[in-house]
């Protein structure tokens, strides 16, 4: 996958969030809760992505040399 689709799932996982927090009527400690683990799911896509976490590689990002 490419740098592209990393964006992709960032946006889309950042429009999940947004959805869950500002559109359901759950109490405001669940919506922190949501924050929270969109946030660490982007963080853990974006390690992977650059080879921090490399047994859990799927998306590929360009590398400088």
């Amino acid at each position: 996958m490419s740098l592209l689709a990393l964006f992709v799932y960032i946006v889309c996982i950042g429009l999940i969030v947004w959805v869950i927090n500002r559109f359901t009527p759950i109490d405001p400690i669940f919506k922190n809760i949501v924050l929270g683990l969109g946030i660490l799911v982007v963080v853990i896509l974006i390690l992977s992505a650059c080879g921090v976490l490399a047994h859990i590689r799927s998306v590929s990002v360009p590398s400088i040399r």
